[in-house]
């Protein structure tokens, strides 16, 4: 029996393991792993070829290009680890392999060399009954993610099938969960700077710094300051954030960036909404919008105190602005769906495309203890102007106002691919 490591990490020796708990995609639990002081056993190796190629299996009956095998170790990488498995044809027969130590080698340097970044294996070897020999590449899912073959540049993922080209949207994710790139700083490729409104970059200028754009170099030096333009094939283009803040008409770029709002009769989706608005532009205006759309159909009460008339929100104001400040801040804007605002005859619903960051959890949302920003230019453009702190607390803050204001604790959940805030309203 023998193993080995890349070159790409030290071999860990009597510490190492990897393993991921999950399925195969045929209900069966996989247990990935190899801990050096237990290597595959011969029945389990038949076990896992009784069970054929998979999400985490991908079998090779003998040597093929490097170019093949850099794309099996990077979907495996990019997706959730798995084995590459030489020697074993696709019917689940055992042909063996001629030389494992020459191959073991030779994978090695493709895992080293093709792939980018490196991508840590370890290969160990079974024998069967009959001496054919088996070479088994264990690849961990990696924590460098997206990996691509060096040699093309190809980004590849793992499923049920096999691999293939990872989407852009996919790509975008790989990025967004090693956060080594975020949506709202990638280009609008499409987009000029004259497809920002000065105007309103003027403004912004003037209420986060205190100074004209003429002052601060001129529009685009401004911008290449602000990380909200790069120059792309001789020509300087906005960034996502740039074009969601300052954009003549985000929308006709970023279709997905609009608030649907809606009025629906009942307390749940089954009946047709009373009013209804796709509300469009900049963020700043979408949320004005929202809010205008709100006050139309939450109830005020007016009191008298002391000769003088109370008004008396249903739904703290301040709150509502929190809830839809965060939406817009922290939605994923690589899903092609809109933030949705429901008002319903007993509670009130702010809905966030994207679910939440993987690292983020309701409770710590609840204690004021999560800030895991998604797109970190647009929380500090809207922190800039002025409508969040920048510490993260903007939920719990907003939660505390609506206990106070209605004596009931807001609802957090995630339904289907969405982060949901629920309000019950006070006359309910």
């Amino acid at each position: 029996m023998k193993i080995r490591c890349t070159r790409a990490d030290p071999c860990p020796i009597n510490s190492t393991r990897i393993d991921t708990d999950t399925t195969d995609g045929h209900g069966l639990s996989v247990n990935i792993r190899v801990l050096f002081q237990q290597p595959m056993t011969l029945q389990e190796l038949l076990d896992r070829i009784h069970r054929g190629e998979n999400l985490h299996t991908e079998f090779k009956e003998a040597e093929v290009h490097p170019d093949d095998i850099a794309a099996e170790l990077v979907a495996f990488a990019n997706t959730d680890g798995g084995q590459l498995i030489f020697g074993v044809t696709d019917d689940g027969r055992i042909a063996g392999v001629a030389d494992s130590d020459r191959l073991a080698q030779r994978v090695d340097q493709i895992a080293y060399n093709n792939c980018e970044p490196p991508i840590t294996v370890v290969q160990e070897t079974v024998r069967d009954d009959t001496g054919r020999t088996v070479l088994i590449v264990n690849v961990p899912k990696g924590d460098q993610r997206p990996y691509q073959t060096k040699q093309r540049g190809d980004f590849f993922i793992r499923t049920s099938s096999g691999r293939r080209r990872v989407s852009r949207q996919e790509l975008l994710r790989l990025f967004q969960s090693a956060e080594s790139l975020y949506y709202d700083e990638t280009l609008l490729v499409q987009a000029t700077l004259a497809d920002l409104g000065g105007s309103a970059i003027e403004r912004f200028m003037q209420q986060a710094y205190q100074r004209s754009v003429e002052e601060s170099g001129g529009l685009e030096v401004l911008l290449r300051k602000l990380r909200l333009a790069r120059e792309h094939a001789g020509t300087i283009r906005p960034t996502v954030a740039a074009m969601l803040f300052f954009g003549y008409d985000p929308q006709r770029f970023l279709p997905q960036s609009h608030l649907a709002a809606a009025r629906i009769p009942g307390t749940d989706l089954s009946a047709a909404p009373s009013d209804a608005k796709q509300i469009g532009g900049r963020l700043l205006d979408i949320l004005e919008d929202a809010r205008r759309f709100l006050n139309i159909h939450l109830a005020t009460a007016h009191r008298i105190r002391d000769f003088e008339p109370e008004v008396s929100p249903e739904l703290p104001p301040e709150a509502l602005r929190e809830l839809l400040v965060n939406a817009l801040a922290h939605r994923d804007y690589t899903i092609t769906a809109p933030v949705r605002v429901f008002v319903f005859d007993d509670h009130v619903e702010i809905r966030t495309p994207g679910g939440l960051p993987t690292t983020v959890t309701i409770d710590a949302i609840q204690m004021g203890a999560a800030h895991v920003l998604r797109n970190p230019t647009v929380y500090t453009l809207f922190s800039r102007w002025g409508l969040v702190t920048g510490v993260g607390s903007g939920v719990y803050r907003a939660m505390r106002l609506i206990r106070q204001a209605t004596g009931r604790d807001p609802e957090l959940f995630v339904a289907g691919n969405e982060f949901v805030v629920s309000m019950a309203r006070p006359s309910s």
